[in-house]
């Protein structure tokens, strides 16, 4: 009987020095540029907190997302969500505010997998610095859709802006 090929292992790390960005391309040049200019310097200024993927022992990037902190005033939620938080001004969240995966990889699930990695650790983070949802600002209707699956929600004055409560994602990793 063959052996069975080995399944390929992918990591997702914090952005560092020692990745390989320079390869990285998703087909949105925003995105690319982000990566390759400005992500290292958000990760020092602690505007942004990047996180790469990575096939076994390389350190190629082949796909990438962002977190931060962000404030959302309380009258942005839509009211079913407003009315269950306290009522100060604004609310903390945490924005997801990139991700993208190498055009190489489009198609193989390599999304949905920084997504969850993301979701993941925004939750943990929750338990020591308070967020109520995950918010993402897609960039276009493929994106919108994309959310639109994990049943992120948008915002009532902005479309394009979604969310998902951190007591969604909590079930997700019950």
């Amino acid at each position: 009987m063959p052996e069975k090929p080995q399944q390929t292992e992918f990591r997702v790390e914090a952005l560092s020095k020692r990745h390989d960005r320079k390869g990285f391309s998703c087909g949105v040049e925003p995105l690319d540029r982000y990566l390759r200019v400005q992500a290292g310097q958000d990760a020092r200024r602690r505007v942004a907190a990047p996180f790469v993927l990575c096939m076994g022992q390389s350190n190629a990037v082949l796909g990438y997302y962002t977190l931060s902190a962000r404030s959302v005033d309380i009258g942005a939620w839509p009211e079913e969500v407003a009315r269950k938080l306290p009522r100060y001004p604004a609310v903390p969240a945490t924005l997801l505010g990139r991700l993208a995966v190498d055009s190489r990889l489009r198609g193989k699930g390599m999304g949905e997998h920084l997504l969850m990695d993301a979701l993941r650790r925004a939750f943990e983070a929750s338990r020591d610095v308070a967020s109520v949802a995950i918010i993402v600002d897609a960039k276009n209707h493929d994106a919108e859709m994309f959310y639109r699956h994990y049943e992120f929600i948008p915002f009532a004055d902005r479309p394009n802006r979604l969310f998902l409560p951190m007591g969604t994602i909590e079930g997700l990793f019950a």
